[in-house]
């Protein structure tokens, strides 16, 4: 019985040892978005980090998020690698842990105003 629990134990110690915590950010999303190039001409998200006053432009968008322009989110968000991404892919996404807030209003010194 002493074996099995120590075995056990050392189970758990070693299954916890390998969850790793991802950190977050927080992010600011303009409510438009803005002409781009990626690839191709496109549309891509406007973001920033609180207390930041240049807008960054996200070409991959946020998997989990809903869009509407309009709006300006405050979401916090996690970066993961890509496995194998494609030639031209970006080898990082963007994934939605959770959206603190969501206000109708412009955006203020959003890019070519």
């Amino acid at each position: 019985m002493y074996k099995l629990i120590i075995n056990m134990f050392a189970c758990i110690l070693l299954l916890g040892s390998c969850i790793t915590t991802q950190e977050t950010e927080t992010w600011i999303v303009a409510s438009e978005m803005a002409d781009c190039t990626g690839v191709m001409p496109q549309k891509c998200l406007l973001v920033k980090t609180p207390g930041e006053t240049e807008w960054e432009y996200i070409y991959q968008g946020i998997e989990g998020f809903d869009y509407v322009p309009g709006y300006e989110y405050v979401l916090e968000v996690r970066t993961e690698e890509v496995e194998n991404p494609p030639a031209d892919g970006s080898t990082v996404k963007y994934v939605l842990v959770k959206e603190k807030s969501r206000q109708q209003r412009t955006s203020a010194n959003l890019p070519g105003r």
